[in-house]
């Protein structure tokens, strides 16, 4: 290995020798010393060199750097460390492994600020910050945290089909290529495919994966291709097994963030509150009231916006204290063929949303898992049955009661950190106008 150290793991006791790897972030001269900092992914080191006792060859390599530079450093740790960063080297030797050309279109240190689309634009410069490095390190922590609840349920990961024969829940938000001299889709969710591992008895399965919408949206909250992770359990008696699910996922997830994730959320400016007991959950036909007394008309029988989030949002901190909450059973007409419908109010769907702080972060529930009940809804919504063959025949068979949610990572990591636009929380985002880098 090049490097030895990284810069969070070196040595304090003055004389300790020090090998680390990083880049050149900047670079000052004074009078009879210089200063280089460099950074690597877990920290920055302030490198001293002293004019009079530093060598020929050591000075020649330091008044050749430049800012992006990576390099290779030995050295050692001065008798007092005055770096305002606790790290500090009296380096002896200097190896550039990687020289910058020119210097950067952008500053990621934060001294100069460059537009949104200059930053995407070269994205892969932008990581390099202090904060677009917190931000997927807690992301990564997000991801650890749902691998480890829900294997811990006994859910078995899996991976599903991202390729489809047939689009996966009917409507123009879908995008198409060529398979072989065939028209073939990009699943919006891996819901289907989740269905019939319950239907094969695996009982209790999670994924995470990407997925694909072809929406012609700007909105900080929309990307075309996202990330989720989506689980599916058998055996349910009805929706509010879902919600109790999410709610111990969440609550769990949020505790090993505000547990690992100090330095980062330190960095970020932005503090986590662990939920404590239940989140508030709000159903139809009750919401249409509760947004008339908010101020919000919605028609009876008809979907709410994302207004009317941001309102039961603000309802739901205020009478309840909680940034989280549920919608419960919304209108059948405006979910999926393969929701299940309240048996005694079939206008209703045992449909589940989870909000963030105004932002719908997961959407679940109960699925319909009888064969004719399938076949009646997917008919109502003007569904072509043949093309939807490939999944339905398999529940002529049996399948047992079950559920689930898919829930967004990016839009759960933007909520979480308080970031206003989804697209911060993507290494690589893509959207109507971004196919690159």
């Amino acid at each position: 290995m090049l490097r030895v150290q990284y810069i969070e793991d070196t040595p304090k006791a003055p004389g300790s020798e020090i090998k680390i790897g990083g880049r050149v972030v900047r670079i000052t001269d004074a009078k009879n010393v210089k200063f280089v900092w460099v950074r690597d992914i877990s920290g920055m080191m302030q490198l001293t060199v002293l004019k009079e006792s530093a060598g020929a060859e050591l000075m020649k390599t330091v008044d050749g750097l430049m800012q992006n530079d990576f390099v290779v450093v030995s050295g050692k740790v001065p008798q007092e460390i005055k770096s305002k960063s606790g790290a500090e080297m009296l380096p002896e030797k200097i190896e550039v492994v990687g020289k910058s050309l020119e210097p950067s279109p952008i500053d990621v240190e934060g001294f100069i600020e460059s537009s949104f689309d200059k930053r995407f634009d070269w994205r892969a410069l932008d990581l390099r910050s202090p904060r677009q490095m917190a931000i997927f390190a807690v992301e990564s922590k997000v991801l650890g945290g749902m691998h480890r609840y829900l294997s811990s349920q006994g859910f078995m990961q899996v991976f599903t089909p991202s390729l489809m024969g047939a689009s996966s829940e009917g409507g123009s938000e879908v995008f198409t290529l060529r398979h072989f001299g065939k028209t073939a889709y990009l699943r919006q969710d891996p819901q289907l495919h989740r269905d019939l591992l319950m239907l094969a008895g695996y009982e209790k399965v999670y994924e995470i994966g990407p997925s694909w919408r072809a929406e012609l949206s700007n909105t900080p909250r929309h990307m075309t291709e996202h990330r989720t992770c989506a689980a599916e359990m058998s055996f349910i008696s009805d929706e509010k097994d879902i919600i109790k699910l999410e709610t111990k996922l969440v609550s769990k997830v949020l505790a090993g963030v505000v547990k690992e994730c100090e330095a980062e959320l330190k960095t970020l400016g932005a503090e986590v509150a662990i939920p404590k007991g239940s989140f508030p959950v709000f159903t139809f036909p009750k919401i249409y009231e509760i947004l008339e007394g908010l101020g919000k008309h919605v028609e009876a029988g008809e979907d709410y916006d994302h207004e009317a989030e941001l309102l039961l949002a603000k309802h739901a901190k205020e009478k309840y204290g909680s940034d989280f909450f549920f919608v419960d059973r919304f209108p059948f007409k405006v979910k999926p063929f393969y929701v299940m419908r309240v048996e005694k109010s079939p206008e209703w769907a045992r449909s589940v949303d989870l909000i963030y702080k105004g932002v719908e972060i997961s959407t679940g529930g109960q699925r319909e898992h009888r064969y004719e009940k399938l076949l009646e809804q997917a008919k109502e919504k003007g569904l072509d049955l043949e093309n939807l063959k490939w999944f339905t025949d398999f529940f002529k068979y049996g399948a047992p009661p079950h559920g689930g949610f898919s829930m967004g990572i990016e839009r759960f990591t933007a909520s979480l950190l308080n970031i206003e636009n989804i697209r911060e929380t993507t290494l690589f985002p893509r959207a109507p106008e971004r196919l690159l880098p």
